[in-house]
């Protein structure tokens, strides 16, 4: 059918008018900028990166213990928060071979221990994307005052390696968003020479040999901040089951290790149980232990699901490492200013197994660290809520932010202070939390204005009174 003189003019001033809005529209989107390159955490600015929050990591990383060479791809699904150009990654020393977003080779450079990303189409706000990066090298161990002058991060042992990244090394050994703020499940897949074993995070999946070669599949299928990631491998013993409570265990031990010390098994065991009871639900698949040689490393770490103890260590510091759990890995910082919030209160939990044992009261506790420092030690120098980046893990951190419990205890009373502590896993279970939010529950559960408490505690500078003294 043919149309009229009239009905074609008025198809081409519709047709001109629908273009002109379109135009319109397109001129008004927002233009995609490049991502910031940190998340803006006062002690750690370059670590972490805005623009996109971190969902999955599927690593891969193949080691070779005699030249110490890892081979590794990384493949990171995210969600875009602004209309992305570039995104940016951390990634210390190691040589980056490849980068693909969405199945597409993507442009990219390094400045120092950042890679920027420039994919050829932008990304947009809210859309997921994934970013492959195939990189080699060897990974080196960070040094430094952070972490009581140890070295810490990917450390070779005798016979592999022991891997606790605790704050900013978990970007040693693979390409991430490396800050807790940014939170994220894993598959990982450990490939190393036959007759080791690699032991990460979360379930194991799937294990065997093949070719001369050992491989491991873990899958966390919680939130896990970086640092909490590990790949530790070595010859092991390995013993699983569960726990009395139902809770999947395995713990894997050095065998040149001595034993009779402390049992590991029993001890991890025992303490998820009774925590669970205290802190509220366990918050992760499985519990465990790795237990490796590792005398350069002066201390253990929280690795999320199964603590990393560089040798047998104490009951006092299993207890400790498995009530970060609670508090530090499922509960974990969003600055780390706030560091306060994990070592005080695992510290703190130091002293409840000691009641609990029925050896010594966490009041009787609290009153000999207390009076064994003077006032004018160096140790009340310091504003544990903000304690800066070198002297994070200070002893004052661990000891004062444990007083600062057992004096809120004894403020607020049991009732509100056990009411309290799995409160505050469940408000922030698989997330990030700040000291402010925890002053606030701690009000509203108890009833009490509570400002001046925590200001003493947390921020000033001097050895606090205490009342009824």
């Amino acid at each position: 059918m043919a149309l009229s003189r009239s009905a074609r003019r008025t198809s081409r001033w519709l047709a001109l008018a629908t273009a002109v809005a379109s135009a319109a529209t397109i001129a008004a989107a927002p233009a995609a900028t490049p991502g910031a390159p940190g998340a803006g955490d006062p002690y750690f600015p370059e670590l972490g990166n805005g623009g996109f929050d971190a969902l999955h990591y599927d690593l891969g990383v193949s080691y070779h213990p005699d030249s110490g060479r890892l081979d590794g791809r990384t493949t990171l699904t995210a969600r875009a928060t602004q209309n992305l150009s570039a995104f940016d990654l951390d990634l210390q020393k190691l040589t980056v071979d490849s980068v693909r977003v969405n199945g597409r080779r993507a442009h990219f450079t390094r400045t120092g221990d950042e890679i920027s990303v420039r994919p050829d189409f932008p990304l947009r706000r809210g859309g997921k994307f994934t970013v492959t990066v195939a990189y080699h090298g060897v990974p080196q161990a960070l040094s430094g005052p952070i972490v009581f002058g140890s070295d810490y991060g990917w450390m070779k042992t005798k016979d592999g390696v022991f891997v606790a990244c605790e704050p900013n090394a978990a970007s040693t050994w693979f390409p991430s968003s490396d800050h807790p703020s940014d939170k994220a499940t894993y598959d990982i897949r450990i490939d190393a020479p036959k007759g080791l074993t690699g032991v990460s995070n979360g379930r194991l999946i799937a294990s065997g040999e093949a070719h001369g070669r050992a491989y491991a599949h873990w899958r966390e299928t919680r939130p896990m901040a970086t640092y909490l990631a590990t790949a530790t491998i070595g010859k092991f013993d390995v013993r699983t089951g569960t726990t009395p409570g139902g809770i999947p265990i395995y713990v894997a031990t050095d065998p040149t290790l001595p034993t009779g010390q402390v049992d590991v098994y029993g001890i991890t065991a025992e303490a998820t149980d009774y925590w669970s009871k205290v802190f509220g639900r366990y918050p992760f698949e499985e519990t465990g232990a790795i237990v490796d040689d590792m005398p350069q490393a002066g201390f253990s770490l929280e690795v999320q699901s199964k603590p990393v103890y560089s040798a047998v260590r104490s009951e006092s510091t299993i207890v400790h490492e498995l009530a970060h759990q609670w508090f530090g890995d499922s509960v974990s910082v969003r600055q780390w200013k706030d560091i306060w919030l994990n070592e005080g209160f695992a510290s703190y939990a130091q002293w409840l197994w000691s009641e609990h044992r029925g050896t010594v009261s966490a009041h009787d506790a609290f009153r000999k660290a207390y009076d064994a420092i003077p006032a004018d030690d160096a140790f009340w120098k310091q504003k544990i809520a903000d304690p800066q980046r070198d002297t994070m893990f200070s002893a004052a951190v661990y000891r004062r932010g444990a007083m600062t419990l057992q004096a809120l205890r004894e403020r607020i009373g049991d009732q509100a202070f056990f009411k309290l502590l799995p409160a505050w896993t469940a408000a922030h279970r698989y997330g990030n939390a700040h000291t402010a939010q925890f002053v606030a529950l701690a009000e509203k559960i108890s009833g009490q204005k509570l400002g001046d408490f925590f200001d003493t505690w947390l921020y000033t500078e001097s050895k606090p009174e205490l009342s009824g003294k």
